[in-house]
């Protein structure tokens, strides 16, 4: 397990995509909710394509 991590960068992601256990997903625009959004101490894994489409993919643990 992981102690730290690498902080995210939220500066170019439009669309926080939350990936649901059993397959569902939840996409959120975070325009007005960043200051609110902390992946950071969520339990999973981030792949974040925000470079290319502007979406940051999170998996909760157990999901990943």
């Amino acid at each position: 397990m992981k102690l730290f991590s690498r902080p995210i960068d939220l500066s170019g992601v439009r669309t926080v995509v939350y990936h649901l256990p059993d397959g569902p997903a939840l996409a959120l625009k975070i325009e007005g909710i960043e200051e609110y959004l902390d992946l950071e101490l969520e339990l999973g894994h981030v792949c974040d394509t925000s470079d290319i489409d502007g979406v940051l993919h999170f998996f909760p643990k157990g999901n990943a």
